[in-house]
Parts: structure tokens; C-alpha cells; sequence
């Protein structure tokens, strides 16, 4: 998954509505500065008219700040000089108000008496209050539309990863339905006793792999019941005489995880493990979970067995369940495997602060 980054994001909307925004900010400028210079008087058409030009010369030095400075500077992390072209442009359009903007307007207006609103001094101190003041303006529209853009990029990248869950679990329900019903039907065909129980059994575990394991997270109790299962039923299909060791030490059995994360190794370890013929051969779990840490380790015979990850008969397939754990455990997981001449071994370590 990709990080999320302010200008990239900025980039790809197109939000700053400049129509909108210049007559939100240049109105209230009007409606302050118009209120300061009348000394909260009644405004007079003196008032009005060097307010206007006071507006349209600090406009310059604003602009420039908007679309150049902040966009090719600030954005791209160069503070330093973003700082430096910001105060030059302050002190020399302040400097250039000072000494022309006076002279500018008694040459336009001669029929009016301007007196002095503002002194030198003041001039630059009310432009450097207007110039920050208009920044932090400006970039709390850009907040507000970043936050606003990053949580529809969230909210697109959730959908799309439950989107990727969902056909991994697709691939597992039908591959297991066509086994189990396989089994069924030679139980049947020999009418051997225990069918019904095997049904009972087989509906059980497919009440939790496809309506139980919809959801977002289930209890270690509940995925344990799950393998338990699996195991008993796979009794049926010719290995009651392999034995399967399954050895736990859990702390808290609401400890939450991943649902039908488990279940594909299981599968792998029937499928790869047991030749058909050594009845010795065995498969060994070893489930632990410790406050916030849970591992999983299942190994089973490889000898007769030449391992193909992408075995799309294989459950989801090992290079699918690594795609899943990087879905939901992205920097929360380990996953490792050893193949040696005898013994196929995965390792799975997860912690996950609940």
C-alpha cells in the first residue's frame, strides 16, 4: 500500500475554487480594513476609496505568496526559502506602499483629501499581520481539503482491500466444498455408518468458513474450533491412521485474528504431507499466544513431495496467504518457510496490540 502524501494528493484534486476563495478573503479584507482606517466611525467616500486601492496594491505581494511561493516552496518542503522569498516580497512591496502609494492616489483623486491612515512604521507592520495572516488562510483551506481528500484515498483503499480478502476467500470455499462433498458421496456410495455424523461434522465446518469467517476479525477460540474440525473430518478421507498433533498454549482464547488464516496451511499440510501409503508420516501444530504476540507453526512430511507455491489446487495457496497478510498485517507479521530433504515448515508470528 501506498503512503499517502500531502502534495500528491493536492495535485490530483483540483479544489481551490479561486473565484470563491479571492471573494470570501477579499470581502472580509474589505469589511476589516474598512472598519480600522474609519477609526469605527461611519465610513466616508475617503474611507471607502483608500480602503479599495489599499486592497488592490497589498493584492500583488498576496497573489504571488498564493501561487508561486507557497505552491513551488512551501509545498515542496524548501522552507528556508520559502522564508527568504516571503520576506523580500513583504518588505519590498511595504517599502513601495510607503513611498508611492500616497502620491498614487492624490494623482487618480485629485478632487480628495487623504490624510495619512497609516505610518511608515505601520505600513510594515500591517503587512506583515496581512501577508501571515492570508497564509494561514490559505493553508487551512489546503488542510481542509487534504484531510478531506485523504479519507476518501483511505476510504478507496479500504474498499479495495476488502475487495482483495473477498476473492481470496472465494478461493478457498469452493475448493473445499468440492473435496468435502467427494468424501460424502463415496461414504454413501459404501453406506458406511458414520456418514451422518460426517455431514453433521462437514456442515460445522462450513457454517463457519462461509458465513462465520464474514467478518472482520474472529476469536482464536472460534478458528481453533475450525481446525478441530477440519482434523476430525479429514478422518473420512483415508487419514485416521496419520496422526495429526496439535499442541496449543493459549493465554486468551478471545484473542482476535484473521478469520480462515490458518485453514489454507492446514490443507497444504494434508495435501503435501501424506503420500497415501507411509502411515507413519504426521503433521505437528504448535499454536501459542502470549498478550498481544500469536504464532502459528505446522510442519509435515516433504520428503515424496516437490512443493509448487502456486498450485492454484492447493486452498488459496501459500503466495496467496503471504498477499493476505500483507493485507491485514502490513509491518505486523512475520511469515517464513523452511523445506528441507524431510520436514516442510511455516512459521507464522503476528502482534497485534488488541
Amino acid at each position: 500500500m501506498q503512503n499517502l502524501n500531502i502534495n500528491s494528493i493536492l495535485k490530483k484534486s483540483n479544489y481551490h475554487r479561486p473565484l470563491l476563495f479571492n471573494s470570501i478573503l477579499w470581502s472580509l479584507a474589505f469589511i476589516i480594513l474598512l472598519f480600522i482606517f474609519s477609526k469605527g466611525q461611519i465610513p466616508i467616500t475617503a474611507d471607502y476609496t483608500y480602503t479599495l486601492g489599499f486592497l488592490l496594491v497589498i493584492a500583488v505581494p498576496v497573489c504571488i505568496n498564493f501561487y508561486v511561493l507557497i505552491p513551488r516552496f512551501l509545498r515542496q518542503e524548501r522552507y528556508i526559502v520559502y522564508l527568504l522569498l516571503f520576506t523580500t516580497i513583504l518588505i519590498s512591496s511595504a517599502f513601495i506602499k510607503s513611498f508611492l502609494f500616497g502620491n498614487l492616489l492624490d494623482f487618480i483623486f485629485p478632487n480628495y483629501f487623504f490624510i495619512s491612515y497609516l505610518s511608515k512604521s505601520d505600513i510594515f507592520l500591517t503587512y506583515s499581520i496581512f501577508l501571515i495572516t492570508t497564509t494561514f488562510f490559505k493553508l487551512t483551506e489546503d488542510w481542509f481539503y487534504f484531510n478531506k481528500n485523504q479519507n476518501q484515498v483511505l476510504k478507496i483503499q479500504n474498499q479495495h482491500i476488502q475487495t482483495q480478502l473477498s476473492a481470496l476467500r472465494a478461493q478457498i470455499n469452493p475448493h473445499f466444498l468440492f473435496n468435502s462433498l467427494n468424501v460424502i458421496y463415496a461414504m454413501a456410495l459404501e453406506k458406511k455408518e458414520n456418514i451422518t455424523k460426517a455431514i453433521v461434522e462437514l456442515s460445522d465446518v462450513l457454517r463457519y468458513v462461509i458465513y462465520d469467517s464474514d467478518t472482520e476479525r474472529v476469536t482464536l477460540k472460534e478458528e481453533l474450533k475450525l481446525i478441530q474440525n477440519y482434523i476430525a473430518f479429514q478422518k473420512y478421507r483415508g487419514h485416521s491412521e496419520n496422526t495429526v498433533a496439535l499442541n496449543t498454549d493459549i493465554e486468551n482464547d478471545n484473542f482476535k485474528i484473521y478469520p480462515m488464516l490458518l485453514l489454507p496451511l492446514l490443507e497444504n499440510a494434508y495435501k503435501y504431507g501424506f503420500s497415501g501409503s507411509d502411515t507413519s508420516e504426521k503433521i505437528e501444530i504448535q499454536l501459542t499466544q502470549k498478550q498481544s504476540n500469536f504464532k502459528f507453526k505446522i510442519q509435515n512430511s516433504s520428503q515424496y513431495i516437490d512443493h509448487n507455491l502456486d498450485d492454484n489446487y492447493s486452498g488459496v495457496g501459500l503466495e496467496n496467504l503471504k498477499n493476505n497478510l500483507n493485507l491485514v498485517y502490513p509491518d505486523q507479521h512475520k511469515f517464513n518457510i523452511e523445506d528441507t530433504k524431510d520436514r516442510f515448515t511455516v512459521v507464522i508470528e503476528i502482534e497485534d496490540e488488541q
